[in-house]
């Protein structure tokens, strides 16, 4: 996906820890046993993994970690792609406007209630539920001097 959004992987490694499913997800799954990690965050999730998550399939890293973590305690973060009813959402080509059908989101209500998990809609919801998360660990932002 962030080949089509022409983002550079490496622009995100200044910042995050980034993981590539090379090992059918087993290997970083594995890390979340280590007690190192606080936090998981999907982002963003499709309809498709949020589906999944929704009803607790773990076939692939991201739905994988979410499970994992959760059934660990550690709280979860899913930006959520489809949340309303009308969608506004920047797709390769330009700005598409999408109708989210009932069923996802319904998929997105019954992920809301799922233990250890929080839903953003947006961006801003991310970046608040990151700091809060910060804040509840008594941790700040690290941010890149470059």
């Amino acid at each position: 996906m962030l080949g089509i959004y022409e983002i550079p992987l490496d622009s995100l490694r200044k910042r995050f820890r980034v993981l590539r499913d090379k090992t059918a997800s087993a290997v970083p799954v594995g890390r979340l046993y280590t007690d190192v990690y606080h936090t998981v965050i999907v982002a963003p999730a499709t309809s498709n993994t949020v589906a999944k998550c929704a009803y607790g399939l773990s076939d692939t890293l991201p739905t994988n970690m979410f499970a994992q973590a959760g059934k660990l305690g550690i709280p979860g973060i899913v930006f959520a792609c489809d949340t309303e009813p009308v969608v506004v959402t920047e797709a390769p080509h330009g700005w598409v406007t999408l109708r989210p059908r009932r069923i996802e989101l319904d998929n997105v209500e019954r992920l809301r209630g799922i233990d250890h998990a929080r839903v953003v809609a947006s961006v801003d919801e991310l970046e608040q539920a990151l700091t809060l998360r910060l804040h509840e660990l008594s941790l700040s932002w690290i941010t890149s001097s470059s």
